[in-house]
């Protein structure tokens, strides 16, 4: 055999491991569930800490989840011993047909992980990331509600009620129809926002930006406006009261300022939990039973209310003679209403 021909085999080796190492990883990482009443629609709750989440509505009787971190097991281990936590899993438990996925909560604030997810397109999928993560839903029919404080957030195909809220990130949404009694509400303090919609849509649109412009595509025979000023703007030639512009600037920077301590006092309990935790591990005995709680009581830090939005500029309309509201609000960035292709 000559060296050439030797050098191909291993690598060919070499790549079949790596692809059974793959393929068992991905056993590994994936996690499955059911509602308890398919029947009925769900709920999917997603708390996590730091990370970038999927979710993706399809023909589906379970929810399946993908992730670059570990399902919670509570198998035992050689040794005899239950693990009761693990601060680098996520959990994933169902009660009373509401799903709950959690992770980062019980770990160093700044370990995230990416989780891709699968549901039964009439899910109900309610998200909250409290430090960061890019957030994506596509092809659910069921009510969505994202609040997040960092990161871009993304819908595609939505036919249902939306709520979305950031403090820094772009959203962007493709809406696939409009349900009557649903209305559609996104707002982030520093980014633009897209909305896409049917050019036959019925919608009551209500438009604000601080720091942006407010544009569509729509021809005003199908999209009719007004702009109104807010109130308050006396002594104001742009429309602007100075006085409510920094009432909001200085609320979104508390916001942010409050965020960023609650992140930084976390921190700091992860790091004396787990020093205690280790030190208790070190202290038992093989025959004693070991709790892995590396810090399992610190609570994800809490995701601050955006500030109310006050001033700027307002364009209010119906589009094709009104239906269900739409509003969408930024402090810094554009507002676009698109006509979807």
């Amino acid at each position: 055999m000559t060296p050439l021909t030797l050098f191909r085999s291993f690598l060919l080796a070499a790549a079949m491991t790596l692809l059974l190492i793959t393929a068992a990883r991905a056993d590994d990482d994936t996690s499955t569930i059911k509602f308890s009443d398919p029947s009925k629609p769900g709920t999917l709750k997603i708390a996590v800490s730091n990370g970038d989440v999927s979710v993706r509505g399809a023909d589906s009787a379970e929810i399946t989840v993908r992730s670059s971190a570990q399902p919670e097991r509570k198998e035992q281990r050689r040794n005899g011993l239950r693990v009761l936590t693990s601060s680098a899993s996520y959990s994933l438990t169902e009660k009373d047909n509401v799903v709950t996925l959690s992770h980062g909560g019980g770990s160093w604030p700044g370990s995230g992980g990416d989780f891709e997810i699968t549901v039964p397109r009439n899910t109900h999928v309610v998200i909250s990331n409290a430090l960061g993560g890019d957030l994506e839903i596509v092809d659910v029919t069921g009510d969505v509600e994202v609040k997040s404080l960092n990161g871009s957030v993304s819908l595609e195909g939505v036919s249902s009620g939306a709520l979305v809220e950031t403090m820094n990130g772009e959203i962007e949404v493709h809406v696939r129809s409009l349900a009557e009694n649903k209305p559609l509400s996104f707002t982030s303090m520093n980014g633009e926002v897209t909305l896409h919609l049917p050019t036959d849509a019925k919608a009551n649109v209500h438009l604000r930006t601080h720091n942006g412009s407010i544009l569509t595509d729509f021809d005003e025979q199908k999209l009719v406006t007004k702009t109104v000023s807010a109130k308050g703007a006396r002594g104001s030639a742009s429309g602007f009261n100075p006085e409510e512009i920094r009432a909001t600037v200085q609320a979104a920077v508390r916001v942010g300022v409050e965020a960023a301590r609650e992140a930084s006092r976390a921190a700091r309990d992860a790091v004396r939990e787990a020093r205690r935790a280790q030190s208790q591990a070190g202290n038992q005995t093989e025959n004693e039973e070991i709790v892995d709680d590396h810090g399992a009581d610190i609570p994800l830090p809490p995701i601050p209310p955006l500030p109310p939005v006050t001033g700027g500029k307002i364009v209010t309309g119906t589009l094709n003679g009104g239906g269900p509201e739409i509003r969408v609000t930024t402090m810094n960035g554009d507002v676009t209403l698109r006509q979807a292709e």
